[in-house]
């Protein structure tokens, strides 16, 4: 089976975007590799740490959808060029650098998965 290698995945992430919110955190993606979907999401990790399933979400083109709710039917879509905001409520990061990973399954790839790094942007 064909597999794209994390460092590529990465590349998803932008850099600087990782900040706190009211509800929790948040960061962007934005796909510059090729487009593809995912039809199941896994927990993002916190530090090593699994976060809930139900407490992460992506904002596409004005419309929210949980992690938990990604499905055959309702994929997690990711277009060339196009910006997707991650949210996850519930959990705020503290100062200094935090490792996020976040992992789903590709038709014809299986699960793929990344990490990254970053601190939290100064608001």
């Amino acid at each position: 089976m064909v597999t794209v290698p994390g460092f590529l995945l990465r590349r998803l992430y932008v850099k600087q975007s990782l900040r706190n919110t009211d509800e929790g955190f948040e960061f962007r993606l934005l796909n510059r590799l090729g487009s593809g979907y995912a039809y199941k999401m896994h927990p993002l990790t916190l530090d090593g740490r699994e976060l809930p399933l139900n407490r992460a979400a992506f904002d596409l083109d004005g419309e929210t959808t949980g992690f938990d709710e990604v499905s055959q039917n309702r994929t997690f879509t990711l277009a060339m060029n196009k910006s997707i905001t991650i949210r996850v409520v519930g959990t705020h990061l503290d100062p200094g650098p935090c490792r996020i990973g976040m992992a789903f399954d590709v038709p014809g790839l299986g699960t793929l998965g990344f990490e990254f790094t970053d601190t939290v942007a100064n608001e």
